[in-house]
């Protein structure tokens, strides 16, 4: 089952990147290449008869249960027309994002004698800084960041990813780049325009 929700969020994260890349809005081009590329995701490949999606996953690992919900809602937008996720809240969650995988990548590289990556085994410290992150977005009337917490706790709970560190499922490198470069690039604009 582990096996099979990878491959899936794998083609979902696949799917949206061109969407997004495309700006599709609900039309008959998203669904083409939505489908069709999920269909070709799915193609054995090689004399091993193994899916593209499968080799995709060698190279990324699994993808966080943040990243595969906001590709979800990237293809839901393009495809079902779904409502897109507001500015405030995108930003919200690539701020939140960034700084997490600026705290946890580098102190569980070894640039400290703590270990981040620990806590995710099931510390109630982090577990206790989820719920105060989740509170005090709740009252700020951001809703999108509780529920990505709240679909990775029920993941983890679970246990649908092979990882049983809370915080794969939280975030990934891919995510984490993303996130960074979204902030810089925003924060650049904000300066070119203040300069101006």
């Amino acid at each position: 089952m582990t096996d099979a929700f990878a491959l899936l969020g794998i083609s979902l994260v696949l799917c949206a990147v061109p969407l997004s890349v495309l700006s599709a809005r609900r039309g008959v081009l998203a669904k083409v290449i939505a489908w069709l590329g999920f269909a070709l995701l799915w193609i054995p490949l090689g004399e091993a008869n193994i899916p593209f999606v499968a080799y995709v996953r060698g190279v990324t690992s699994d993808l966080s249960i943040t990243l595969v919900t906001l590709a979800a809602w990237r293809v839901g937008h393009a495809v079902l027309g779904w409502r897109d996720i507001a500015r405030q809240e995108q930003m919200a969650v690539m701020a939140v994002v960034s700084a997490a995988a600026l705290f946890l990548y580098p102190l569980a590289l070894g640039w400290s004698d703590w270990d981040a990556y620990r806590p995710g085994w099931g510390s109630w410290g982090m577990l206790l800084v989820l719920l105060v992150l989740c509170a005090v977005c709740w009252v700020r009337g951001l809703r999108v960041i509780p529920a990505l917490v709240a679909l990775a706790l029920l993941a983890w709970s679970f246990g649908l990813m092979e990882s049983t560190n809370l915080w794969d499922y939280l975030l990934d490198p891919w995510l984490s780049i993303f996130a960074l470069c979204f902030i810089f690039i925003k924060f650049g604009e904000m300066a070119s325009r203040r300069f101006r």
